[in-house]
């Protein structure tokens, strides 16, 4: 039995989420019916991080085992080959020892959120990004982003189906620029909580409005409470972009 680590990019549109869910498709279902199609193996995909419906990535990192001569590159074709034409795609496997383990090996996870600041209506873009048509002001919004850098209570910025046994995470890193009409918001953290993401950016967006100060974002942080959050940013702006390992 060899060990894969795959490297997944997929569109979430389709997808009630990464993970298996008995109430619609999923991207690990896609991936272990591929594996199947080809080797005749059930396998149980597992992975870096979770994403909800809607959420893509770029490089989520998985493992899958299965007993087979082939080489690395035949495994990736024969996969991809099964894969279509659900829109996710292995773009880089390798051999790991059998005890590496995709989540539990990972020492960071990183994410990005791409607003489109703009009037017009999203066509190719659409399901991709957030549109808002109000002027963001990016520099205000990053100013503002450093206050949730660091070790925190997260309370505010989780979901209230979170299964996180700790709203307390550290973030790393949370950035805000901007590229055209573009504003991008990237996030590194070794792990976060149930819609954490999507809920600082949700905020960060009143800030760039001009809705909320940075001193309305720290008391938002420091109420611990759910109901003290601005907003929720939908989905399909929200990318998995790497996750990092030891080596």
């Amino acid at each position: 039995m060899t060990r894969f680590a795959l490297t997944l990019e997929f569109d979430g549109t389709p997808f009630m989420g990464l993970q298996r869910q008995k109430h619609g498709p999923s991207v690990q279902q896609a991936v272990e019916e591929a594996v199947l199609a080809f080797s005749g193996q059930e396998v149980r995909m597992q992975s870096a991080g979770r994403t909800d419906a809607g959420v893509h990535a770029y490089g989520m990192r998985s493992h899958v085992d299965i007993e087979t001569e082939l080489t690395p590159f035949r495994v990736m074709e024969a996969i991809n080959a099964q894969l279509r034409p659900h829109p996710v795609a292995v773009t880089h496997i390798e051999v790991r020892p059998d005890g590496w383990h995709a989540r539990f090996d990972c020492i960071g996870r990183s994410y990005i959120y791409r607003i489109c600041n703009r009037r017009a209506p999203l066509t190719i873009e659409r399901n991709r990004a957030w549109q808002l048509p109000q002027d963001l002001d990016q520099s205000a919004m990053h100013d503002a982003a450093q206050v949730l850098v660091g070790l925190h209570d997260f309370t505010t910025f989780r979901s209230v189906n979170c299964q996180s046994k700790s709203p307390i995470k550290t973030l790393d890193r949370l950035d805000v620029r901007r590229e055209g009409e573009w504003v991008l918001v990237e996030a590194e953290a070794l792990s976060f909580l149930h819609h954490q993401v999507r809920s600082m950016v949700g905020c960060l967006a009143y800030v760039g409005m001009g809705r909320w100060s940075k001193q309305r974002l720290q008391e938002a942080l420091e109420a611990k409470d759910r109901q003290a959050l601005g907003r929720n940013a939908p989905p399909q702006g929200l990318y998995f972009v790497a996750a990092r390992y030891p080596e």
